[in-house]
């Protein structure tokens, strides 16, 4: 069911032209299936089911219950900046790919979400404020320009990516579960910071890129443990 409403949406935000109440309809929609945990998502299947569940300790499993915590919660900023950035976007064919980018992070979400749940810990509960504030993030950037917009994914993107790397090398080597989903996310990643760049992204100055920085280790230290 879920995976059949997941192409159902893509199909019909593809294919219908909608007016400015029904984006925003469907993106209260998406902000509420994001933050209670039932994302539309694509066809593709999850990366952890290839592999059996590791025996881990106790502090093995709170270790990668934080760290996948705080994907989670990056995934729930990955969604909220994307449906912002839709919202925005003034040229269809850029809101296009950023509907789609958004369907995939969806997956993410989905991924992360099974790991916790399979790790016995919880989301965070600062997930609601991280996505309102990464909402008007991503509608800011789209107000900017289509150009600015797809450069601030592609770099939004390079950052996770560098993080998922981080967190991939400090991950107990037996979750297996949990390093197939973030390898997965990780080569995503990439292609969405490609896509943005090919469809004419511009890279954003040093001090924004700084300052998503901060704001990023401000959320890792905060969604870690709450």
């Amino acid at each position: 069911m879920q995976l059949a409403c997941g192409l159902r949406y893509i199909f019909h935000m593809e294919n219908r032209n909608y007016t400015a109440l029904d984006r925003l309809l469907v993106n209260a929609d998406q902000a509420l299936r994001t933050i209670m945990g039932a994302p539309l998502v694509t066809e593709r299947p999850d990366p952890a089911d290839a592999y059996a569940e590791a025996e881990l300790s106790a502090k093995e499993r709170a270790k990668a219950a934080g760290l996948m915590r705080i994907n989670h919660t990056g995934e729930v900023c990955a969604q909220a900046l994307y449906q912002g950035q839709a919202l925005t976007a003034k040229l269809p064919q850029v809101r296009e790919k950023m509907e789609r980018a958004a369907q995939e992070e969806n997956d993410h979400l989905a991924w992360c979400d099974a790991r916790l749940r399979a790790l016995d810990s919880h989301k965070s509960l600062f997930n609601p404020l991280w996505y309102a504030g990464s909402f008007i993030i991503g509608a800011t950037a789209g107000v900017a320009g289509d150009k600015w917009s797809l450069g601030f994914v592609a770099e939004t993107e390079h950052q996770v990516e560098a993080h998922l790397k981080d967190h991939l090398g400090r991950w107990p080597s037996q979750d297996q579960k949990s390093r197939a989903v973030l390898e997965q996310m990780k080569l995503d990643e990439l292609q969405h910071a490609k896509m943005a760049l090919a469809a004419g992204g511009e890279k954003l100055p040093a001090p924004i890129k700084l300052a998503m920085k901060i704001s990023a280790k401000v959320m890792t230290s905060t969604v870690r443990w709450l």
